[in-house]
């Protein structure tokens, strides 16, 4: 009764807080630049409202909810992908051609993660009605979304970039994307035993709440690159006026 307690608890604290930063990216003035945050928490809201309800109507073991949990499971993996495309995308800001590169790389990334995915599908054709494409899909972005993410967040500090927000927003999907992925590693190994499979349902909410507890901090409370940007520009057109006088 208490684990039951304690998440459903946590599924509705994280609820909550998505529903609250979704609001706040929205009416900020900032929120071009945040895109890909709005987008991944549109993803995690509508995911865990849509699996509420069919989890509340059919039951956990009914084929509407099997359906539903691969269906959006499949679309929060590729928002995560584009939410860390979107990253990179604002870390290599003021470096054109290393975007161009990183850019190419991502594209690569994908199909190259599409045709592993659709080779294993071919040799497991029968699973055809059973979304094994979708699962062995998912997973393989998922892992790769992961390594992604910590690729970019060596590339942060290398670059020495001034982006403190961008910086803890990283953090924050790493947080995200490496437990549950620690956590399903051990499930397999486990061979789905019950211990593993408790320490799975507890762990993923648990970092997704980690996550959305730093992402409200960095976009509340610390400013965005363009903040800096913009004190800069303005420091150096008031120092040419002066000059210019």
């Amino acid at each position: 009764m208490d684990s039951g307690i304690a998440s459903y608890g946590l599924q509705y604290g994280c609820i909550l807080i998505e529903a609250a930063l979704i609001i706040y990216v929205a009416r900020s003035s900032h929120r071009g630049r945040r895109g890909g945050v709005l987008l991944y928490l549109s993803c995690l809201l509508a995911t865990a409202l849509a699996r509420h309800y069919a989890l509340c109507m059919y039951g956990l073991a009914s084929w509407q909810y099997y359906n539903l949990y691969w269906t959006t499971d499949f679309l929060l993996v590729i928002s995560a992908f584009i939410l860390v495309c979107l990253f990179f995308r604002r870390g290599c800001l003021h470096e054109e051609k290393m975007w161009r590169f990183v850019r190419l790389l991502l594209v690569f990334i994908f199909v190259l993660v599409a045709g592993i995915s659709g080779l294993s599908f071919s040799h497991n054709f029968s699973h055809l009605f059973t979304f094994f494409f979708v699962v062995e899909f998912n997973q393989n972005l998922y892992f790769t979304c992961l390594v992604l993410n910590t690729l970019l967040y060596l590339l942060l500090q290398q670059i020495d970039s001034a982006d403190d927000q961008l910086g803890l927003l990283v953090c924050g999907v790493g947080i995200q994307f490496a437990g549950p992925a620690a956590t399903l590693a051990l499930v397999h190994l486990t061979t789905g035993e019950g211990f593993a499979q408790s320490l799975a349902y507890f762990t993923m909410p648990l970092c997704t709440l980690g996550m959305l507890l730093v992402w409200a901090y960095a976009i509340v409370r610390v400013p965005g690159r363009e903040v800096v940007t913009r004190s800069r520009a303005t420091v150096l057109a008031e120092v040419t006026a002066v000059l210019n006088v």
